[in-house]
Order: C-alpha cells, then sequence, then structure tokens
C-alpha cells in the first residue's frame, strides 16, 4: 500500500494542481471534501494532510471550516492560502481584511530555519492571490515568512508539525514552490516516494484480477485515450474474459478504425469492430443543426451497443474511463481502485452486470498517458488528440455527406502530420481542421473553382475550461496550406481561428 497524503478541498482553483505537485514529487495523493469527518481521513493513513486554497472569508458564518480536532491527530498538516487563513482561526487566531491586498507575483523574505525552506534562498517571488491575511497567529506559532503588505507570508508550529504558507506553492510563478512541498513531503512527513506509475499499473492489475474473478468483463471502446488506457489495463489483467466494443460510427478521422483494430484486435481479448457508417450516415441525412447531430449519434450508439451486448449474454462487470477530475468534480467521494455500481449514464438498463470497474479513477490525464506509456500502448494512442464523441459529424458544417467527410479526413490528416512533423504535437493542446459551409471562388492554374472554406484551429489549455489560441509559426500554417490546397480536392481557401474560449468554444459546433 502506498504512503498517502489528504488534500482537503475548501474550494481553491488551484486543487487539482496540489495534487498533481505531490504527485510529481513521488508520493500518492487522494482530494477529499473539507468536511470530510476525521475517521475518514484516518481510514486513508495520511502521513500528512494540505488544506488547499478558497474564495470564502474564513470568519463569516458560512465559511468552509474544519474542526479542531485534524490539528490533534499527530499527522503533519500544511494550510495553503485560505487553509493558512483556516487553520490560524480554527486555533484561536485572527484573520482579518486589510486596506491592501496582494495578487500576483510578490517578493517574500524566507526564515530558511523553518524546515519548509530549507535549502533555499532567503529570498524570492511568491504568487499571492489573496484579499484576508492572518494578522495574530494562534498561541505556539512562529512567522517564518513575510512580504511587504503581508506580515504573515508564513508561520510554523513545530512542535505540533503544523506549517501555514499565505502564498501558492503548487503554481509556477512561485520560485522554489515544488522544492517547499518537497520539503514538507519528504522532511516533515517523512515519505519515500513510493508512487510511481510502474507500481500502480501492477497493483492495479491485480486487485482487478481479485475482483473480477472468472466473470466476464464488457468495454465500450472510443479509441480515445482513456478508454484505449482502461482496455489495455483490463486486457493484461483478466484477458480473455474482457469484451470490447468498438462502434466504428464512420465518423472517425482519417484511418483511426484501423488503427484502433491493429492496436487491440490481437491483444488476448475479445475485440468486436462494428462497422455502423451506412447505418449512422443513413440517421445523419439532410441534418445540419450540431445538436440535432449529438443526440442522433448518442441515440444510435447505444442502440448498436444494446445489439451487441446481447449477443454476450450475462455481464458481471461493466468498465468505465473515469478519471480524477471526473471524480473530484463531482465531489471528491471514497476514491477506491474499484467501486461499487452506483450509476450508469446513458448505457442500456437490460445490461446485466451486478458492479462498474473504473480502473483510472485515481489517475489525472497526463498520469492516464503515462500508465499507457507503461502498459505498452501504441503512441498514437497514448498521445491521440482529444476528439468529440460525434467526431468528424460536428466538424462538418452544416449537411454531413461522405464525400464532405473524406475531404476532412484528407486535409486533417494533412494538418496533423506537419504539426508533429514541426514538434509541436505535444506543445498544442488541440489541434484539428473544420470543413466549412461556405463556398467561394477561386483560381487554379487557368481554371475558375467555387470549394470549400477549410478552417484549421489549434488552442492551448491546462483545464480545457478556459483556452487560448496557439501562436503557431507562419512557415507551418504556410506549408499546411500548400499541401492541402494541392493534395486534397474540393477546398481553395484555407483560414486560421484565432479566437480564445471564451468568447468561443474550442470546437466549431
Amino acid at each position: 500500500m502506498n504512503q498517502t497524503v489528504v488534500i482537503l478541498d475548501f474550494g481553491g482553483q488551484y486543487n487539482q494542481l496540489i495534487a498533481r505537485r505531490v504527485r510529481e514529487c513521488g508520493v500518492y495523493c487522494e482530494v477529499l471534501p473539507y468536511h470530510t469527518p476525521v475517521e475518514k481521513i484516518l481510514e486513508k493513513k495520511p502521513i500528512g494532510i494540505i488544506f488547499t486554497g478558497g474564495p470564502n472569508s474564513v470568519y463569516l458564518e458560512n465559511a468552509p471550516k474544519c474542526g479542531r480536532e485534524v490539528f490533534e491527530l499527530g499527522v503533519p498538516v500544511l494550510g495553503i492560502c485560505y487553509g493558512i487563513q483556516v487553520m490560524a482561526y480554527t486555533l484561536g487566531g485572527h484573520v482579518t481584511s486589510p486596506d491592501s491586498r496582494e495578487y500576483g507575483k510578490t517578493k517574500t523574505k524566507y526564515d530558511t530555519a523553518c524546515p519548509l525552506f530549507a535549502g533555499l534562498p532567503p529570498e524570492g517571488i511568491t504568487w499571492m492571490s489573496h484579499t484576508d491575511y492572518v494578522d495574530q497567529m494562534p498561541a505556539g506559532f512562529v512567522m517564518t515568512a513575510q512580504t511587504e503588505s503581508c506580515p504573515t507570508a508564513a508561520m510554523q508550529n513545530r512542535e505540533k508539525k503544523l506549517y501555514g504558507l499565505q502564498f501558492h506553492p503548487e503554481v509556477l510563478h512561485t520560485q522554489n514552490g515544488t522544492k517547499m512541498l518537497h520539503n514538507f513531503l519528504y522532511e516533515i512527513c517523512g515519505a519515500k516516494g513510493d508512487w510511481t506509475m510502474g507500481d500502480y499499473a501492477q497493483n492495479t492489475i491485480e486487485a482487478i484480477r481479485k475482483k473480477v474473478g472468472d466473470g466476464k468483463v464488457l468495454l465500450a471502446l472510443s479509441g480515445g485515450v482513456d478508454s484505449s488506457v482502461a482496455a489495455a489495463l483490463l486486457a493484461k489483467a483478466v484477458g480473455p474474459q474482457l469484451t470490447c466494443i468498438f462502434v466504428d460510427h464512420g465518423l472517425m478521422r482519417k484511418d483511426e478504425g484501423d488503427e484502433v483494430e491493429a492496436a487491440f484486435a490481437h491483444q488476448g481479448m475479445n475485440f468486436v469492430r462494428v462497422d455502423a457508417k451506412e447505418r449512422f450516415l443513413g440517421r445523419l441525412s439532410g441534418v445540419s443543426e450540431p445538436e440535432k447531430k449529438r443526440k442522433i449519434i448518442g441515440e444510435e450508439f447505444i442502440r448498436v451497443f444494446e445489439e451487441e451486448a446481447k449477443k454476450i449474454g450475462r455481464v458481471d462487470y461493466l468498465v468505465q474511463g473515469t478519471i480524477y477530475p471526473d471524480v473530484i468534480e463531482s465531489g471528491a467521494g471514497d476514491a477506491a481502485v474499484i467501486k461499487s455500481h452506483h450509476n450508469v449514464g446513458g448505457l442500456p438498463d437490460y445490461v446485466d452486470f451486478k458492479e462498474i470497474i473504473e480502473p483510472l479513477r485515481l489517475l489525472f490525464k497526463d498520469e492516464v498517458r503515462k500508465l499507457g506509456q507503461e502498459l505498452g500502448l501504441a503512441e498514437y494512442l497514448v498521445w491521440r488528440q482529444p476528439f468529440p464523441g460525434p467526431g468528424l459529424a460536428i466538424r462538418v458544417i452544416g449537411e454531413i455527406t461522405e464525400e464532405k467527410l473524406d475531404i476532412l479526413r484528407d486535409a486533417d490528416a494533412i494538418f496533423r502530420q506537419e504539426i508533429a512533423q514541426a514538434h509541436l504535437d505535444r506543445d498544442i493542446h488541440q489541434y484539428f481542421a473544420v470543413l466549412t459551409s461556405m463556398r467561394s471562388v477561386g483560381v487554379m492554374g487557368d481554371s475558375r473553382t467555387y470549394d470549400y472554406t477549410l478552417a484549421l484551429r489549434g488552442v492551448t489549455t491546462t483545464d480545457f475550461m478556459t483556452a487560448d489560441w496557439a501562436r503557431i509559426p507562419y512557415e507551418v500554417l504556410e506549408k499546411v496550406s500548400n499541401r492541402i490546397i494541392n493534395e486534397v480536392r474540393g477546398i481553395n481557401r484555407i483560414v486560421y481561428d484565432i479566437t480564445s474560449k471564451p468568447p468561443a468554444t474550442i470546437e466549431w459546433e
């Protein structure tokens, strides 16, 4: 069993980032709601507890708080931003709202005798984002960092292993912030650094084998990163007891269906590829409104899945590719590797299964990719671009035809090839082509053309809730444009989308 750090979530914007930083330090952690009972926290046998930031003022009546008992467990506690204020307020200190507030990069002086700042320079830049601060520390605490505007930028009660930081060590703007977290984990909590992806993979495979026994397992494989990694993990765990149903709706990118089949058809599992192209395109004929396209595709997918699942008969376990951000966003409940079935939104009611397996529910997206590499999954699947469930249906503006899909597949493939060739594929978080419904006059050779306009889209983002348009070098865009115009019939104009989200969405629908 891995050593565990519990992160209590008080609603801050950087909470998942704290968890990622802890794991990057080689220590496993779980994010739990701030109101988690002490008994539940103790069940995790934590070596340390971290309080996150939050948007509230701790002295207000309904502000998120915790009881004194958390500080009396003998477990080291680190409070970050709102977390230091919760610690001070709960233990008898005082928190106030001063005239001057601190936001952004701030020069900070440290007491390097404090274990958090051991090995650091006595001064550095931190990232502040607070209205309130601790103006009176609880008994037994001493100040260990300060800024021009904040007298208690950090504090400690070394005897009780209680530490607080008013700034955010988890963000890259804070110099040596990861080192501070590393010091907390290793020097204060006694971490051994036993969280590795190799260990996680092996432990999860063993847990799945124990749970499944000789039961049958069903997985709906989309070819996306999450479902592909889940399939690879289950294949290693239970092999022929697993059936993966891959519904090829004819709306995949170029060669994508064949790539998915090549990756999974010979993995010792039961792999079923359903060619449903004609069926989907028939239902979509004459439909141009994007939301209607989505509903038709979603409904038809379920119908195909139902038909195929009936051929299998009884299914004991169903696999979902839920990942950790989904768990946190839904309330950060019990994050066990395998949990009892509670809900399967959108899946057919008749499928006879007793539990759901979510083998990725402890992992962030980047960790899912690392697990895929650990399992030997093909690189083109591990690093596959995010792709909407309805596929190219919502990247063809207006009515869908097979001709339009073929044009878009070829153009999109060229765009992705050139981005990869320019070694930009890990820097641009999502990039794709859109076939617009607009046609315009062009000239090719001595002839007039009247063809489609193709839009290219590339964005950088951390959470896909907001996104900035990617600054792709002009020479790359020029090469992409030239190739598409010369190699793909039906396109005579290329445009590049330089709109951020908001006001736009990432997709064009």
